[in-house]
């Protein structure tokens, strides 16, 4: 069993430390983790040209490619992003645009049935997603909507904690994710439910 974390954090801080707790207790538990920092990627937006549907896969070259591979071949995807200006950063979401726009292509076409589109199983279909965000006072809400739309899209089975799994850090750029022990024992409880999760769709 596979889980892996990326951080959309363009510096090594308080959302790579919250998804290291998830990461950290699912290893315990027995499971393959790996983190993924997108600070030490090059990832362009989408450019909307729709040569994915006709390749079945994105065109634009650059790490892209490796992240998205990793993707596909987790068992879970923990998303973390700080939140700039109410949102998820840039290059994470270039990232989730590109995943789940050329994803679904690789087993669809453009064209409907009985005015639908039948996607069936995607690439993403039934793995385990769970957001988290990190904000100093607010924006939360957008933020980790941005994250849940997306899983959602894109057929994933989205978990949650006793809480919503966001941590509350970075007071005047503070890097003291360490002092929320709230925010510390929601992630536990969400790696907890990960790992219940993924071992029933094991079963």
């Amino acid at each position: 069993m596979k889980v892996i974390g990326i951080c959309g954090s363009p510096r090594v801080g308080n959302t790579e430390y919250y998804i290291n707790i998830v990461l950290g207790e699912l290893k315990k538990k027995g499971f393959e983790v790996e983190l993924i920092n997108l600070r030490d990627k090059n990832i362009a937006q989408c450019e909307g040209c729709y040569k994915c549907i006709e390749n079945k896969k994105c065109v634009v070259a650059d790490d892209f490619q490796v992240v998205f591979k990793k993707m596909l071949k987790t068992d879970g995807l923990i998303v973390g992003s700080p939140v700039y200006n109410g949102s998820i950063t840039p290059r994470l979401k270039a990232l989730l645009d590109r995943s789940g726009f050329s994803s679904r292509w690789m087993k669809n076409e453009l064209k409907t049935s009985e005015g639908k589109y039948d996607w069936g199983q995607m690439p993403f279909s039934r793995k385990v997603f769970a957001p988290i965000t990190v904000a100093r006072k607010t924006g939360q809400t957008f933020a980790f909507a941005q994250l849940a739309l997306w899983a959602a899209v894109n057929d994933f089975i989205m978990t949650g904690s006793n809480y919503w799994t966001v941590g509350t850090a970075g007071t005047s750029g503070s890097v003291n994710a360490n002092e929320d022990i709230e925010g510390i024992s929601i992630m536990n409880h969400l790696a907890e439910n990960i790992d219940f999760i993924v071992n029933k769709l094991k079963a």
